[in-house]
């Protein structure tokens, strides 16, 4: 195994792997879920106008990320919104691999504790596919973000996507990385 991988990978083939197997009968590696991706997103609706509040939040998330997010547009006009169709509305990044995984320790690791009043995340943001998804209301608990040079408070996005066949498991395996998920109450 590279020296240099992240220390989740390393987590995931030493502890989650038999975690799994046991908790699961699965047979083989193989069936074993495992993160795929991580997407990152924010949307802006007052910058769409100031290219320098575009360039803010692309350089914050950048930052963060370790990797250049992708503009994203409209795919039709709003007129409430005052949005046409082809605006920028939004930006995002897609981790995987290595990067992922480190992003991942860092979210889990720092950011997330230095929420303010956290309780944990909720048990109820999986899709049915068993993928989670929730938001964070500010970029400046990452300490990547340097609070003096902050324009403005930020929000994001975060979903995490799995290859498991079910809510249950990708739950199993969120836990298993020491994700603060909300214990769900067992039956009985």
């Amino acid at each position: 195994m590279n020296k240099l991988a992240p220390r989740f990978i390393k987590k995931y083939k030493e502890e989650i792997i038999p975690f799994m197997k046991k908790e699961f009968g699965y047979k083989n590696n193989m069936e074993i879920p495992k993160i795929k991706a991580i997407t990152v997103s924010a949307g802006f609706n007052e910058a769409k106008d100031d290219p320098k509040k575009i360039e803010n939040i692309v350089n914050d998330i950048m930052k963060i990320t370790g990797q250049r997010p992708v503009l994203t547009k409209s795919k039709k006009a709003i007129s409430n919104f005052k949005i046409r169709k082809g605006d920028p509305v939004g930006l995002m990044v897609t981790l995987r691999k290595n990067r992922m995984y480190e992003f991942f320790d860092r979210l889990i690791s720092v950011a997330i504790p230095r929420i303010k009043d956290f309780n944990g995340l909720s048990n109820k943001s999986f899709d049915g596919n068993g993928n989670y998804s929730f938001g964070l209301t500010e970029q400046i608990i990452f300490p990547e973000i340097d609070y003096d040079k902050v324009d403005q408070i930020r929000g994001m996005n975060i979903t995490i996507t799995t290859n498991a066949d079910n809510d249950e498991e990708a739950y199993k395996l969120l836990l298993a990385f020491g994700f603060p998920i909300i214990q769900k109450k067992s039956k009985g």
